[in-house]
């Protein structure tokens, strides 16, 4: 983790001055390879990616607890509210895996302040921007990833 830390150091980052995502709000910019890996712009993009998700979580989950509140399971008909009941847990356990998704965003953006963002925690090496912008709370190359899905499916079978 030190030399991720110090790769940043290397390219004359800091990686505490990326802290206001507002900087290269939505402008367009998209991280390029022809670019420096995780320079501050490219931090700033992925921190202000990671924001906006988490506040597109956190938005619905208050109106699904405001539906809550306001939807009573009080039908007399009983297939009604059996209906109303599933259609109730679907939507907590769809909650509960958001919540989750939300601690991993949150873990992400620490990662951003630590500058360990975008480096493979199994191989300290640099995750695909690619990989990065279509899952951007990322932590293994796609390579590494595989081979631990792959471990874990024979750990599994055994």
């Amino acid at each position: 983790m030190a030399t991720q830390v110090s790769r940043v150091h290397d390219r004359g980052a800091d990686p505490m001055a990326a802290n206001d995502a507002d900087v290269w709000a939505d402008d367009g910019y998209r991280p390029s390879a022809d670019e420096p890996f995780m320079s501050l712009r490219q931090q700033a993009y992925f921190r202000n990616k990671l924001l906006r998700w988490k506040d597109a979580i956190l938005q619905d989950a208050a109106g699904t607890l405001n539906q809550l509140q306001l939807d009573s399971l009080r039908e007399s008909d009983l297939t009604d509210r059996a209906s109303s009941e599933t259609d109730w847990s679907i939507e907590l356990r769809t909650r509960d895996r958001q919540r989750k998704l939300v601690s991993k965003i949150e873990a992400a953006i620490r990662r951003i302040d630590e500058g360990e963002y975008g480096y493979c925690e199994v191989t300290g090496e640099p995750i695909s921007l690619g990989r990065l912008e279509a899952r951007p709370i990322a932590t293994m190359t796609l390579e590494a990833q595989e081979r631990h899905e792959r471990n874990e499916k024979i750990s599994r079978e055994d």
